[in-house]
C-alpha cells in the first residue's frame, strides 16, 4: 500500500519513518487544493532540513493524471508528487471524499492529524501540527 511517484519510483508510508510526513490528496481542478500549494511549498522549504517531507497525491482520476506535470510547473511545486494505490485512497478517504485532504504523520509513523478541505485557518493549523511534532 503506497504510491507511484511521477518519477515512477514506488513509495510506502513506512519509507518515511523517522520523518514528519505531510501527505496531501489533491486534484488539479480543485481550487482549494491550488490555494494550499504555497503553504505546502513553504513547509517543505522551511522544515525539510529538520526532517519534514511533503508528498502530494493526485486523486483526480485518469484524465487528471496527465495534467500533473503542467500543474506542478504552473504552481512551482517543490515536493514530490505521486499517484496513490486504490488501497491507500480507500484507507484514508473512505468516509469523506472532499479534497484537499492533508494528513500529518509523526516520526513514528502514527497519524497525528487529518485536515479536510482548505480554508482560512487550515494552513496555520497544519503548520502548528508540524512544529509541535518537530519540537518533541
Amino acid at each position: 500500500m503506497g504510491w507511484i511517484g511521477t518519477n515512477n519510483q514506488r513509495s510506502r508510508l513506512l519509507d518515511y519513518r523517522g520523518k514528519v510526513l505531510v501527505l496531501d490528496f489533491y486534484a488539479t481542478w480543485c481550487e482549494p487544493c491550488r490555494q494550499s500549494i504555497p503553504l505546502l511549498n513553504g513547509l517543505q522549504a522551511q522544515y525539510g532540513p529538520a526532517g519534514v517531507q511533503v508528498v502530494g497525491l493526485n486523486v483526480g482520476g485518469p484524465d487528471d493524471r496527465i495534467k500533473v506535470p503542467e500543474f506542478a510547473q504552473e504552481l512551482d511545486i517543490r515536493y514530490p508528487l505521486g499517484f496513490p494505490d486504490k488501497a491507500l485512497t480507500d484507507l484514508f478517504l473512505w468516509d469523506e471524499q472532499t479534497i484537499p485532504q492533508t494528513f500529518v504523520f509523526g516520526r513514528d509513523g502514527a497519524l497525528l492529524k487529518r485536515f479536510v478541505g482548505y480554508e482560512g485557518s487550515t494552513g496555520a493549523e497544519i503548520e502548528r501540527t508540524v512544529q509541535t511534532q518537530l519540537g518533541e
